[in-house]
């Protein structure tokens, strides 16, 4: 397993880089032709279901195919040209710095008193309405955003890649963008994107409790409030709307004595997402630096977690 911690070294020293030809961006771009081809407005909810399950299971396919097509030709040239490739291919599933740098340019944003700023770059890593939001709202939803995506971003792809290797995380990977495009409870979405929630949700359902716990863990590493993470996450984290989300961000929530959730705005349309944790301190911007310290700190974790697997299993 030390491909993972490899893959980590490169993120945290080149980031993910924004390119059109990223493995990501390739995926999302698949996805929209799929969903031009397959999506009728005009179609009943059976058939638009039934179509949302065939545009997962040919993107689930295509993704792990190409991904063990590259892996086969990378072992064909060499071994340490696998692993490079490897280590490359699974550095591009993760985002730990991305997510870092998005969190902590809003907290300087923050400390600096420019909201307009804040606002704005909030709204390139959320889908709120982030236009009229004060300070405590920007931290809640910057920190809301930060540890949700340590499962998405993080925790789950090396989990799979522990499973599969880099095709099974390719394959977590396209599931995963599959539900934050297509996976909404709106008109157009609510039956067409259906399967591909329902898989997103069935994937996250390990990795999910396993980043709580191990909140929990680096919440005592940190000299945080770790009883609490671990209290909170019992008594909260099935009162989020997702059967996932909630196990990381009630953790974070207890492990920072913050509220998290509340009345958030989705295209003007005003919703309510239940509390988790106790507000014992006021939101403010070196919530989020926690936050942020919190998920490196549960990436090592993890990673150590996964290295020392490899070694005893002799990978």
């Amino acid at each position: 397993m030390m491909i993972s911690v490899i893959a980590f070294l490169i993120d945290c020293i080149i980031g993910d880089p924004r390119s059109k030809y990223h493995p990501v961006v390739l995926i999302g771009k698949m996805i929209g032709c799929f969903e031009s081809y397959f999506y009728r407005a005009e179609d009943s909810s059976t058939k638009k279901i039934f179509m949302g399950l065939i545009l997962v299971l040919l993107v689930s396919f295509i993704s792990w195919d190409v991904a063990s097509g590259i892996m086969t030709l990378a072992a064909s040239v060499g071994v340490y040209t696998s692993y490079a490739v490897e280590g490359l291919l699974l550095s591009f599933m993760i985002s730990p710095r991305s997510l870092a740098e998005a969190g902590m340019e809003i907290r300087n944003y923050l400390f600096d008193g420019n909201l307009t700023q804040a606002r704005y770059k909030l709204g390139w890593i959320v889908g709120r309405d982030t236009e009229n939001l004060s300070p405590g709202e920007i931290t809640r939803a910057a920190v809301e955003t930060i540890a949700e995506n340590l499962v998405d971003g993080i925790i789950a792809p090396l989990f799979f890649f522990w499973l599969g290797g880099v095709p099974m995380a390719v394959f977590y990977r396209a599931a995963n963008t599959m539900d934050s495009m297509l996976g909404y409870k709106n008109e157009k979405y609510l039956y067409f994107g259906r399967a591909a929630a329902r898989l997103d949700d069935l994937l996250n359902l390990i990795p999910a409790r396993l980043t709580g716990v191990f909140v929990v863990s680096a919440a005592w590493l940190l000299r945080l409030d770790y009883k609490s993470s671990l209290s909170m996450m019992q008594r909260d984290a099935r009162k989020h709307p997702s059967p996932n989300g909630g196990y990381p961000e009630a953790s974070v929530a207890g492990a920072l004595g913050i509220r998290l959730g509340g009345h958030n705005y989705y295209f003007g349309q005003k919703h309510f997402r239940a509390y988790m944790g106790d507000a014992l301190h006021e939101l403010g911007p070196q919530h989020i630096t926690e936050t942020v310290r919190i998920m490196y700190t549960v990436t090592v974790l993890f990673l150590c977690l996964l290295f020392m697997s490899g070694f005893w299993g002799g990978k």
